[in-house]
């Protein structure tokens, strides 16, 4: 699942920009404006809301919740490398496609709570699981308002750090 989301998912927004705004995959990637300052800024962001929302799913409120977080991250069975390369996937892979695709269109509201929804996180028919939705709602709203104003980079290295520190506190609790 992590090659099919870091190689497939952008290329809708590769041949989107391309063929509707003639746009070049090169400049989509925005490589000229690479900046350490901005993936500092994002890995920070991501590890200290990673933290944050451990904290929370601490709550009972979330004892009942199948399908928990916590339980689908441990039955992976992640090794340390698994995690990294699962976390570089999604980063790259689903922030080209939500943020440099769809939030081009759509705006950062609609695609951040398309991005929530679309994982299975704004449940109506799971209250608890609507519940961690709106629990990471927020960060996703800051990454696509991070995204307008300090590009790719900012959005993919908070994603990456944020699913990191997940995957990696979460497989190791037993």
């Amino acid at each position: 699942m992590g090659l099919i989301t870091l190689l497939v998912f952008p290329i809708p927004t590769f041949l989107v920009f391309y063929f509707v705004e003639g746009i070049y995959p090169l400049e989509i990637l925005e490589l000229d404006k690479f900046s350490w300052f901005e993936i500092v800024i994002g890995l920070e962001l991501g590890v200290a809301y990673a933290f944050f929302s451990l904290i929370l799913l601490q709550f009972r409120v979330f004892d009942q919740m199948p399908n928990r977080v916590e339980k689908v991250v441990r039955d992976m069975k992640l090794t340390l490398f698994d995690c990294f390369f699962l976390s570089i996937c999604a980063g790259f892979g689903e922030e080209l496609l939500f943020r440099s695709g769809f939030q081009f269109y759509l705006g950062p509201i609609i695609t951040s709570v398309f991005f929530v929804a679309i994982h299975g996180y704004l449940n109506p028919f799971n209250w608890r699981m609507s519940l961690y939705g709106l629990i990471v709602l927020p960060l996703i709203l800051l990454i696509s308002y991070g995204f307008t104003y300090y590009g790719l980079w900012f959005a993919i290295s908070a994603h990456f750090s944020y699913d990191l520190v997940l995957f990696i506190t979460i497989s190791r609790r037993r």
